[in-house]
């Protein structure tokens, strides 16, 4: 089974590394040939959607995605 990796990157993309499909919303995969890692965007502003294109370093964009601490007893 080969491992796949989904890293949010703080103020930016999601990095996904490992082979994976990735599909439009009518199910048509993305040509990834070639591609060991892809970056989607979170911002919204790419001019390469669903790809990131690094707009989010330039509108603003900021976010921290942290895992919450575990609950307490």
């Amino acid at each position: 089974m080969s491992d796949v990796k989904v890293n949010l990157r703080e103020n930016g993309p999601i990095l996904i590394s490992g082979p994976v499909t990735l599909l439009d919303t009518q199910g048509n995969p993305y040509d990834l040939t070639g591609k060991a890692n892809i970056a989607l965007c979170r911002c919204g502003q790419s001019g390469n959607k669903p790809f990131c294109d690094g707009t989010h370093k330039s509108c603003g964009w900021v976010i921290k995605d942290l895992v919450p601490p575990p609950p307490t007893a």
